[in-house]
């Protein structure tokens, strides 16, 4: 397959999409742009059509604000970007000359509407983003962008932007980070860039997600940013002031490809070891950990006792809480482990009981 990156310029730092969640006024879009810094920011991005989740949400300026790109294109010489979530929204923002186009994560999920979008820009030249989908669905992420390639779109990327979540944790869209990494392991082609901004939903959080980012060699960033952030007519809470991100963009550290020394390899060689032979005494603990489930569902067949126990599952889960956080891991770990774990006693169970 064509390698895709060839569209990414090589500039001598990452690829960095900035500008506010919403363009608001002519205004508005030019003081932003004014303030960022063209050494670190490349792209200009604001949204014009804004997908909200309930209706009577300022849903975006419309059209008008793709005037607002052309003039901030014309007087910086920046490229500009926005987000197309139906046809009549390319052929807007193509008659207007916008630089990169980036499907939505409410698009992406609907293949019939990436379709559309993709026949709309068949073999445009134009660079064109896909966000991942709002639910953790690696095929359909995939999917986006195979139908935008089976349109003959060549200048294509991946944006990481978090996946919601019915119990919410600190970020607004959980990252869930190796839904990401399987995405460039299965496209190495497409370059990815992260948003913090929608997986943080809050803006102290921006850097820390930035980095983990660029620790993972992402291709760069998309950062909302507003010149008054508090006042912002959307997500006002996940945008930062263009002095904010020249700060977090000078303050992360870019990572090196592994093809270091050799006193490195040497020295990941044998820790990788540690970790398999960890590995292996996890998995040996976990199958007899199943056997002894498979014990209790075969007594709970002789009695006729349903297989989920309330009380069991919340006591396995306070106690395993309390004990294995002494040890310096994270709650939201251990619970996606327990959780995996209990469903499998539960599915074995189950199956001695349905035999």
């Amino acid at each position: 397959m064509e390698n895709n990156k060839n569209w990414r310029p090589e500039f001598d730092k990452p690829l960095v999409i900035a500008g506010p969640c919403s363009a608001e006024s002519e205004q508005q879009v030019l003081s932003i742009a004014e303030k960022l810094d063209p050494t670190y920011t490349q792209v200009f991005r604001a949204g014009i059509w804004k997908p909200r989740t309930k209706p009577g949400m300022f849903e975006g300026v419309g059209a008008v604000g793709l005037k607002w790109l052309q003039k901030v294109k014309e007087e910086f010489k920046i490229p500009v970007a926005t987000e197309v979530a139906n046809a009549a929204h390319v052929k807007e923002a193509l008659d207007h000359d916008i630089d990169y186009l980036w499907i939505g994560a409410r698009s992406t999920v609907n293949p019939f509407t990436v379709q559309e979008i993709a026949e709309s820009l068949r073999d445009t030249d134009k660079i064109v983003f896909v966000k991942n989908p709002v639910n953790p669905d690696l095929e359909l992420w995939m999917g986006a962008i195979e139908r935008l390639q089976a349109q003959g779109i060549k200048k294509l990327g991946a944006i990481h932007r978090g996946f919601s979540t019915y119990k919410k944790t600190k970020y607004r869209n959980n990252p869930q980070w190796q839904i990401a990494l399987d995405f460039r392991t299965k496209m190495p082609h497409i370059p990815m860039i992260c948003d913090p901004s929608h997986i943080a939903g809050r803006r102290d959080l921006i850097f820390d997600i930035s980095q983990q980012a660029f620790n993972y060699e992402y291709d760069g960033l998309m950062v909302e940013t507003h010149i008054d952030p508090d006042n912002a007519w959307s997500d006002a809470a996940q945008q930062v002031t263009p002095d904010v991100l020249l700060a977090i963009l000078k303050k992360i550290e870019l990572r090196k490809h592994d093809d270091v020394d050799t006193k490195y390899h040497s020295e990941l060689n044998q820790l990788r070891q540690s970790i398999d032979e960890l590995d292996k005494e996890i998995w040996d603990n976990y199958s007899d950990r199943m056997k002894v489930a498979g014990k209790i569902g075969q007594l709970k067949k002789a009695h006729n006792v349903a297989t989920y126990q309330s009380e069991r599952w919340n006591e396995i889960f306070e106690n395993t809480k309390s004990n294995v956080s002494k040890l310096g891991l994270s709650e939201e770990f251990i619970e996606k482990v327990l959780q995996a774990i209990h469903q499998e006693s539960l599915d074995i169970q189950n199956k001695i009981l349905n035999d």
